[in-house]
């Protein structure tokens, strides 16, 4: 890695568990010292109904290095999917961004000096499922964040696989259309 760190952004989907827990986040990764950081306190301070923007933190008073910002994709509408979003998924996405530092992915030395962006996805069906297993989906969000941070500084997917493989990478999505189950 060079002195300066170059904004890197990246995605990942962490799924197999059960129904609504997927995790789906992207992430932007880039120096606070700069248009980035401008980006990035901008949206703490820009708040807006139902797409709240917190910082990813340990427990309550306790927040991750480096500094982490993570934005619903979902509109939150009910306190029960806020305490979710809020408690078991921020914990994991803190979790997440630590265990890259701890695993050598973003270096320590510059773990004050860069910020990460963190869009969540938390399906809106997890305020509903009374069986909810909390630590499989603090797990699945862990894992989800941990692998999209280490894509994005690794620049994963890299362009010459992407172009070997465009042919046969079909969205899943546009295969249940074809499929006629959509």
């Amino acid at each position: 890695m060079s002195d300066k760190f170059c904004m890197r952004v990246g995605e990942a989907l962490v799924a197999g568990g059960p129904p609504g827990t997927a995790a789906e986040p992207e992430v932007v990764i880039g120096e606070l010292n700069g248009p980035f950081g401008t980006a990035f306190a901008n949206l703490i301070g820009n708040q807006s109904a139902g797409h709240s923007k917190v910082l990813a933190i340990m427990n309550t008073d306790i927040m991750v290095r480096p500094a982490t910002l993570m934005v619903s994709k979902v509109t939150v509408k009910d306190n029960k999917y806020t305490n979710i979003l809020m408690g078991t998924v921020q914990g994991a996405t803190a979790n997440g961004v630590l265990d890259c530092v701890r695993e050598g992915v973003i270096p320590r030395q510059i773990v004050n000096d860069i910020g990460i962006i963190v869009s969540v996805w938390l399906n809106p069906s997890v305020s509903k499922d009374k069986n909810l297993d909390h630590k499989q989906l603090f797990e699945i969000h862990r894992k989800a964040t941990f692998s999209a941070i280490k894509k994005a500084i690794n620049n994963e997917p890299s362009i010459d696989w992407l172009l070997e493989n465009q042919d046969k990478i079909i969205h899943k999505y546009f295969q249940m259309g074809l499929d006629g189950k959509l």
